[in-house]
């Protein structure tokens, strides 16, 4: 797996196969994994918000998410062969978890969503072990959480918390949850309880689920993807002019 530093945050280059084989590999030894993707809005909130960029930078493993971050690292001429999506990824480990007897922790999203997320897991994949799962509400006593979900046994953590509370709560107590391996998901608890719908494949090949997300939640989405997609495009041609004249 080879780490890349893209617009100055270190990226892990790897296909989706080789990350779920290292995560597999880690949990087995009892290595502990942060791990997190990163997309447009991520890369450039990161130049900005200290806490958030030394949440994902202390990460073991960091993946590129969005195609937009793809797209801009192979223009600046980065061999990126594809992204590791947080939804994919996540069925992904749920696949090797029930597989390999892992068991899994969900915190994040509503009750009724986390609920419906539990139950369509276990539908999807009968031999999963689900220690316990718990709505992302929580912040009045965060360390009550992390005793619920150290108290699990839990081998791996998934987050489905917006950013960048969960990468920061990740961070903040990463020696104190008891697992082996965790994750912020962000969204995909809505995704697989049928809450949001995911964008068509091709609208997610030619990088534009932002879009997508945007016709969906208009109010809530257009002006977060306007304002960092506008400056990620200026980013990567200040980048591209640098190299260009170095």
């Amino acid at each position: 797996m080879e780490r890349i530093n893209f617009l100055n945050c270190p990226i892990d280059v790897s296909t989706m196969k080789e990350t779920v084989s290292t995560i597999g590999q880690r949990i087995a030894k009892k290595e502990f994994t942060q791990h997190v993707v990163v997309n447009v809005a991520k890369l450039v909130n990161m130049r900005s918000d200290v806490a958030l960029r030394d949440s994902v930078e202390t990460c073991d493993i960091i993946n590129i998410d969005g195609m937009g971050v793809v797209l801009g690292a192979r223009f600046l001429g980065f061999n990126v062969p594809e992204r590791v999506a947080g939804v994919d990824l996540f069925h992904e480990l749920l696949e090797m978890s029930a597989e390999k007897d892992f068991s899994v922790f969900l915190l994040g999203a509503t009750d009724d969503v986390v609920a419906k997320t539990a139950e369509k897991a276990k539908q999807l994949y009968p031999k999963l072990k689900i220690s316990g799962y718990h709505h992302g509400y929580f912040w009045d006593d965060e360390a009550a959480m992390v005793e619920k979900i150290r108290e699990s046994g839990a081998q791996l953590l998934f987050v489905a918390i917006t950013s960048p509370k969960k990468e920061n709560f990740i961070n903040r107590w990463r020696d104190q949850l008891g697992v082996d391996f965790v994750m912020g998901v962000g969204g995909t608890f809505d995704v697989v309880a049928g809450k949001v719908k995911r964008a068509p494949t091709w609208m997610q090949n030619y990088g534009l689920e932002w879009l997508y997300r945007v016709i969906q939640e208009p109010g809530r989405m257009w002006k977060r993807y306007l304002t960092t997609n506008c400056k990620f495009a200026v980013l990567l041609f200040k980048e591209k002019l640098k190299r260009l004249f170095r």
